[in-house]
Order: structure tokens, then C-alpha cells, then sequence
């Protein structure tokens, strides 16, 4: 993917042009004078996949989950 790198104040200028050129995959790179602050990407246009099972064990519910909480939550004087 070619790469452009163009400051900030430029770019407000040409907003549409580098768009377009987004779109047929070079990436911006917006600078601050010389520092680089962001970029510019095409997006996918669709979210990915979740992959179900990727961490097992990584969670657990504990067998009371579900019961009411105690008064003393409510109250807040736990």
C-alpha cells in the first residue's frame, strides 16, 4: 500500500483529493509539522467475524449471580 504524507493544515485544503486517492489504497499519513498524528485508511466497509471459543476459561460466572444484592448495597453503608 503507497503511503503520502501531507500536514494537517494541507489537508483540511485537500480533503476530497486525498479521499479519492484513500479509496484507490494509499494510505495518508497527517502531520503536524513533522510530527505524524494520524491516519487515513480505506475502511473494510464490513465489521469482522467474532470467532467464538478463543479464550476458554478466560471467564466464569459465579453460581449466585443472579441473587438479589444486599440491602447493604443499597443503602451504601457496606
Amino acid at each position: 500500500m503507497p503511503t503520502k504524507t501531507i500536514d494537517v493544515q494541507k489537508a483540511q485544503a485537500d480533503l476530497r483529493s486525498l479521499i479519492a486517492q484513500v479509496t484507490t489504497g494509499t494510505e495518508i499519513v497527517l502531520t503536524d509539522g513533522t510530527t505524524p498524528v494520524a491516519r487515513i485508511v480505506r475502511a473494510d466497509g464490513s465489521p469482522k467475524s467474532r470467532t467464538v471459543g478463543l479464550h476458554p476459561g478466560a471467564m466464569r460466572t459465579s453460581d449466585d449471580f443472579d441473587e438479589p444484592l444486599p440491602e447493604d448495597f443499597w443503602t451504601g453503608s457496606v
